[in-house]
């Protein structure tokens, strides 16, 4: 796509991530023409807490390119998470169907504490805020009650003499006929002085009210959050001469216009860990590694999801907080309270944990010299000889090896029997666990052998324990890409167009009407294909996925069945669930008709490949393995101290092959190959570890 001033939108590409402490910045240049490949250059800059738009300017300045000569910069942000996370919300008002005002508090009758009565909840839209109306249909979409229009205006006075800022129409059976929201957005349209009004069938066309409530409540009330900052954002970079628009990260690992996000905002939730796993996705492909379980351990947690078929998980049933159910479809991470700042403890039963409470960026760990005095996973490390102390990012006042080691004696040590370094081992050891937990959640959990996979690791630690955590799975292999502290930032570089679509069917396979299904399918693509035509980057391709959320008549769970497109039979689509069911739970219930419950359609706009060879910059490759030594230094691994090998990943030749126990250093994170395992790079500079290869 070339745009008016003769700069094509794939020639110069920046990919922006915003995380709680760097703010990570890629940039991939074709126009050199070289046989070396596109240049590509990285930032890394302090996220600007106050105003985000501030820290991805300066990351742009960094670069040394001149912003008027990029083509496209794809965003990911994470102001709505954080929005959402803290409760900092714009003041929002419900309209809803009379007697149901409080289906978004009383959610599913569950507790935040599964076994006590303590914790509380706030929902999103308090009950003052949520005004009822007179309207009625049945789940057939049959008008039994007709809107009260005169009770719409009046509930839409008052939300706004409340001073409510964004408006939600939610009505209860809108999902099988959207005729009564779409008449009261009308009305409210007449009122509202802004376009911050959600009707919740335009976001999410299912059944279930509670949770389809929830999803247009977070929407509108992080609508107003997400359009300041793009206009914030697109002000600042056009003060810097890119006068183009620029794309967003949503959480189902596409991408969508800035001028188009916030519509529909709280697909945006998630952006960040979307971004890591897709390109984890391309990075794998690339490769020739189609299936993947992605390890992103960062400062304060760790995300891990699954990829088959080089397509990562997507599921609508994600719930980011107790009773905080936002059912877009996105990208399936599952999150852990374990990173490098998570803090270890002797618990009042004298057992070892690990996190969840981290030292967060400040005080942040011991090593880094801010005030920290709480022993971390970070601490650990360094203790145990995998971080170099003289390698560490943004340390304010230098703090001895020995120091980390006494006060690992005294806060662990002491009550587990153990000195300082075999504390520090310990804290290892029960992180792996906790990780690996998580890990067995996304794929054991979802009937999945770990070993069918590999284990993609990035982030700044998740490099560190990667090794560990594929042996304690039964992994056998271990990928690190070439830039694993801005994988993120390369995600937005490589992700594709995508828009997806849920329809409520809820009806028995058995005496399903064949004909819907295909008119919902076939209205869910042209729908898809009409926004991508919309976008400003046009893809090479468009691709169409379709899938069934389905289940056994009776029952309430669902489970996601892939079909082969539109012009299915009712056969088909009962075996198709019936062998879902079995990879899932191992059994065959063939008496037991299924139900349909919900038509899926992802439309994705594939974008052009980008070579990722480059990265690491090849001219700075040496021609031995020797060469690349910084040093050897006494690592521990399984309760003993090993003469390690410490190499400059950026110097490493493509054809290096090295024994564990070995330890690769980059700007970014450290790489630890354990005793036993074999490392070797391939053609794009990924680190191949296999498991167990001595």
């Amino acid at each position: 796509m070339v745009e008016k001033n003769g700069i094509n939108s794939g020639s110069v590409v920046a990919g922006i991530d915003v995380g709680g402490t760097f703010t990570d910045l890629i940039l991939i240049d074709t126009r050199s023409g070289t046989d070396m490949g596109p240049r590509v250059r990285v930032a890394k800059t302090p996220t600007t807490i106050e105003n985000q738009s501030f820290g991805v300017v300066n990351a742009v300045r960094e670069t040394g390119v001149p912003a008027s000569d990029i083509g496209l910069i794809v965003h990911g942000t994470t102001t709505t998470t954080n929005a959402v996370l803290e409760r900092q919300l714009a003041r929002t008002g419900m309209i809803t169907t009379a007697g149901f005002r409080d289906i978004i508090e009383l959610g599913r009758r569950t507790r935040p504490q599964a076994y006590g009565m303590t914790g509380t909840f706030k929902p999103v839209v308090p009950r003052n805020l949520r005004l009822e109306v007179g309207e009625r249909m049945d789940a057939a979409g049959n008008a039994l009650t007709p809107l009260d229009e005169e009770g719409v205006r009046e509930a839409v006075k008052a939300l706004l003499d409340a001073g409510c800022v964004s408006l939600v129409i939610h009505f209860l059976h809108a999902y099988a006929n959207p005729a009564h929201e779409k008449r009261a957005a009308e009305i409210a349209a007449e009122l509202w002085p802004n376009d911050y009004i959600t009707t919740g069938h335009a976001l999410l066309s299912e059944a279930r009210e509670f949770e389809r409530g929830v999803t247009a409540a977070v929407n509108a009330s992080v609508q107003p959050i997400l359009e300041r900052y793009v206009a914030r954002l697109s002000n600042e970079l056009r003060g810097l001469g890119y006068a183009r628009d620029f794309l967003v990260m949503n959480g189902n690992g596409g991408m969508i216009s800035a001028a188009h996000v916030a519509r529909e905002a709280a697909k945006t939730v998630m952006s960040g860990p979307a971004s890591g796993v897709m390109a984890a996705a391309f990075t794998a492909r690339r490769a020739g590694v189609d299936n993947l379980i992605t390890y992103d351990m960062g400062g304060t947690s760790t995300d891990v999801a699954l990829v088959r078929g080089a397509r990562p998980a997507v599921s609508n049933e994600i719930e980011v907080e107790y009773a905080m159910p936002i059912h877009v479809p996105m990208v399936d991470v599952h999150t852990v309270g374990a990173g490098g700042g998570s803090i270890a403890r002797v618990n009042d039963a004298g057992l070892l944990e690990v996190g969840p409470q981290s030292a967060g960026a400040k005080p942040g760990p011991i090593c880094y010299g801010r005030g920290g005095v709480e022993p971390t996973i970070s601490d650990a490390n360094l203790l145990l000889g995998r971080l170099n102390p003289k390698k560490l990012l943004s340390v304010d006042n230098p703090v001895s090896v020995a120091d980390v080691e006494e006060i690992f004696a005294e806060k662990l040590g002491f009550d587990l029997g153990l000195s300082g370094v075999e504390a520090a081992g310990a804290v290892l050891k029960i992180a792996n666990i906790k990780m690996a937990g998580a890990i067995r959640m996304v794929s054991l959990g979802k009937g999945h052998d770990p070993r069918d996979f590999a284990l993609f690791a990035f982030g700044g630690a998740g490099p560190l324990h990667a090794a560990a955590l594929a042996r304690e799975l039964g992994i056998p292999r271990v990928m690190v890409p070439a830039r694993p502290g801005i994988t993120n930032a390369l995600g937005c570089v490589v992700a594709d167009l995508r828009h997806d679509f849920v329809r409520t069917v809820n009806r028995p396979v058995a005496s399903l009407d064949v004909a819907l299904v295909r008119s919902v399918l076939d209205e869910q693509r042209a729908e898809g294909e009409a926004l991508i035509a919309q976008e400003t980057v046009q893809p090479e391709r468009i691709e169409c996925v379709h899938t069934a959320d389905m289940q056994f008549v009776g029952q309430t769970h669902l489970i996601n069945v892939p079909l082969p497109g539109p012009e299915i039979d009712r056969d088909t689509l009962q075996t198709l669930f019936e062998d879902a069911y079995y990879k899932r739970f191992r059994v065959r219930l063939p008496e037991i008709r299924a139900n349909l419950v919900n038509l899926n359609t992802s439309v994705i706009g594939v974008r052009a490949d980008i070579d990722l060879a480059s990265l690491i910059d090849p001219a700075g490759r040496v021609a031995t393995l020797a060469q690349a030594l910084n040093e050897k230094r006494q690592v521990w691994f399984a309760g003993a101290w090993h003469d390690t090998p410490v190499y400059a990943r950026e110097k490493l030749p493509l054809d290096a092959e090295i024994e564990g126990p070995a330890i690769l250093e980059q700007l970014d994170t450290t790489t630890v190959i354990e005793p036993g395992d074999r490392a070797a790079s391939d053609a794009d500079g990924n680190i191949i570890i296999t498991v167990g290869a001595s």
